[in-house]
């Protein structure tokens, strides 16, 4: 990590005023938009807009094709450019055949992308940003940090001194005055400009329609009034045909900012008369950028399914503590990660790919159906195909795909803490490991693993037979959790075996991009757990679990290794959450639970791993309400704690916020 992108982070998460605006907006949107999909499937509907759009993303030569007839039929001239420079020259060469001088633009994601304002602004041409949130962030000299609400970084007291200095008078932060100054001071540059300039939510292949929406009716001044109007449409925004709007429509504003539908929705279809009778100059320049390279690659396509309502970036929770001009390029946060990728290159990408800590929430709630952590992912495997790996990751990595050296470095590891443990925790770490321990506890490792403590063990001699997998957290820092399953599992009828050629996931090294030695853990693991003839294979780590339910599959899918593959399947087959299995057992009537007893009141806080991936969270409730507790629902039960594993350890200043303990 570049020590400039590191000071950005440190920067960002000490602002009290931008995480607590960040905050407070992310906590009110997920109520809010849960109000606004009442009464709708949103599974349905989200698989409707990912079947539409993923059609279109698999014939954009053919809808590019029918959109310039059926536009140009209208009156419209449609460009299609290539590359980022093709677009902007076209653009350009329209503003100097028109002798244009003056601009206003509504808010474009697109023209951000290409740098426009700049271009135009070399060019000796005036360019105001219309949108509020736009203007203001014209003002300020940045850029959006956010794709939606580009200005949801600043605070009311920061616009009124921007506005302030623009109209040269002191105003107050009252919210309604500065919306009222900005209207002022926008509306006659609308009857004034030469030319207009906006984006498009939507291309319709069918009829050669642009779709728009927004909130303030600047969309609509910008393409109505000036006689010049240019559209700059990603090709990512076709859709085939004018009925599939609707779907897009209807999860747009809901997902966007949880509104039912947004204030302004125009559909400009073909050039319309000005008002001294001439007929408008439409210009819809479609542009490509890399779209067409990314629809083509198969872990990548998906991302042609973005509608960019930007809902990805409200619900996460690394980006509520750091916003957007730490977490993106021009485009920002999850999705931001991916496009910037592409549509610049692959290595502006290497610091903020790491900020993603792979939770979930946005693959949860996107309309568009995309697997944004599965993607980042694939991001970091090909970093590390270009670049290789750090020196210290190969140290790292070369000691995990060693079990026994690894082992015996933990065991060494456990000594080594002692004089820093205090009760199952340690508390402070010395010299430049300081870092890791301030302001949170790690957890210590036990003196006795837990593969010595089950040999200790005395289990009956059952019929049946569980293998258990405990991950590196139950082996070596939490033996005790091990041994009492293994307890549980012996009152349920089963005989618990252990193999002691276990080792770790592999999680670590698949996020960090190590695909290779991710693989060759899964492969150590496979072996070990299909050794013996066991009706289940446990896990109590959620982690974990997923690795060897899900991922080892994908790692040797993403590396085109098929040697293991159906072993690998049948070890998934076989995997169950410990929590699942529990209640599962009480079910049954193997596990029995004394009934009426009330132990007192608990709250749980869902995993990312178990409730996202594993779609596990009702079973461990019920498993404790029928044991007597009494569960109280924290806020945010579903937020993630932040202890990710290794990211915990590369990104330890952002888990210090209390937000994330």
């Amino acid at each position: 990590m570049k020590k400039k992108f590191k000071d950005s982070i440190f920067t960002a998460v000490n602002n009290p005023i931008l995480t607590g605006a960040l905050g407070k907006f992310s906590e009110a949107y997920k109520i809010n938009r849960a109000k606004a999909y009442e009464g709708i499937d949103f599974e349905a509907l989200r698989q409707n807009i990912a079947d539409r759009k993923a059609y279109a993303a698999t014939h954009l030569d053919a809808l590019a094709a029918a959109f310039k007839i059926n536009a140009e039929a209208k009156g419209a001239k449609v460009f299609k450019a290539n590359s980022a420079e093709e677009a902007v020259d076209y653009i350009l060469k329209v503003a100097k055949d028109n002798n244009v001088k003056t601009v206003v633009k509504s808010k474009s994601m697109a023209s951000e992308e290409i740098h426009l304002n700049k271009h135009l602004e070399d060019m000796g041409v005036s360019v105001r940003e219309t949108d509020l949130g736009e203007w203001i962030i014209q003002l300020a000299g940045q850029k959006p940090s956010h794709m939606v609400m580009p200005a949801i970084h600043m605070t009311k007291e920061e616009v009124s001194d921007l506005f302030s200095k623009e109209i040269d008078e002191r105003l107050s932060n009252d919210i309604p005055q500065l919306v009222e100054v900005a209207r002022n001071e926008l509306r006659s540059k609308f009857l004034e400009a030469d030319m207009g300039i906006s984006g498009g939510n939507l291309a319709v292949a069918e009829t050669g329609s642009i779709v728009l929406v927004s909130n303030e009716g600047n969309a609509r001044m910008v393409t109505m009034l000036p006689k010049i109007h240019i559209a700059l449409v990603g090709i990512e925004k076709f859709v085939e045909k004018f009925e599939d709007v609707i779907p897009i429509l209807t999860a747009l504003p809901r997902s966007a900012t949880a509104q039912l539908l947004t204030s302004y929705v125009s559909i400009i279809t073909g050039a319309t008369p000005n008002t001294d009778g001439t007929m408008k100059d439409l210009h819809i320049v479609l542009m490509d950028n890399k779209r067409t390279e990314m629809a083509n690659d198969a872990k990548f396509a998906q991302a042609m399914q973005c509608i960019r309502c930007g809902s990805c970036l409200n619900v996460c929770p690394i980006f509520r503590l750091v916003g957007g001009h730490v977490f993106g390029s021009t485009y920002t946060g999850g999705i931001g990660t991916i496009l910037t990728a592409w549509f610049e290159q692959l290595q502006n990408s290497e610091d903020i790919q790491g900020l993603c800590i792979q939770c979930g929430n946005c693959k949860e709630i996107c309309p568009g159906k995309l697997d944004i952590p599965e993607m980042i992912l694939e991001i970091r495997r090909r970093l590390v195909v270009d670049k290789g790996q750090s020196i210290a990751q190969k140290a790292i990595f070369s000691v995990v795909n060693n079990r026994k050296m690894f082992h015996a470095m933990l065991r060494t590891a456990s000594i080594g803490s002692k004089p820093f443990t205090k009760g199952n925790y340690i508390r402070h770490l010395p010299f430049f490991l300081s870092d890791l321990t301030e302001g949170r506890s790690l957890p210590a490792i036990a003196a006795v693993p837990f593969r010595d403590e089950f040999k200790k063990i005395k289990q009956p001699k059952c019929s049946e037979k569980i293998a258990f997998y405990s991950g590196c957290l139950i082996d070596f820092a939490y033996p005790k959790m091990g041994i009492d399953l293994v307890k549980i599992l012996n009152r349920a009828g089963y005989e618990v075996v252990y193999p002691q050629d276990q080792t770790c996931c592999g999680a670590p090294a698949r996020y960090n991009g190590a695909y290779e030695v991710a693989a060759n853990n899964a492969v150590d693991n496979i072996k070990a757990l299909l050794r013996e003839d066991v009706k289940y294979v446990v896990s109590a780590c959620p982690t974990c679990t997923v690795a060897l339910n899900h991922e080892f599959i994908g790692t040797f899918e993403s590396l085109g290794q098929t040697e293991h593959m159906e072993d690998a399947k049948k070890l998934a087959a076989k995997t169950i959450d410990f929590s699942v299995l529990a209640k599962m057992l009480v079910d049954e009537g193997r596990i029995k639970l004394k009934e009426g007893q009330k132990l007192g009141k608990v709250t749980y806080h869902d995993s990312c791993h178990l409730k996202r991936t594993l779609k596990v969270s009702e079973q461990p409730r019920e498993v404790l309400i029928r044991a007597g507790y009494e569960i109280e629902e924290m806020f945010e039960c579903d937020m993630c704690c932040g202890m990710g594993g290794s990211y915990s350890m590369k990104q330890s200043q952002i888990l210090k916020i209390p937000e994330l303990q």
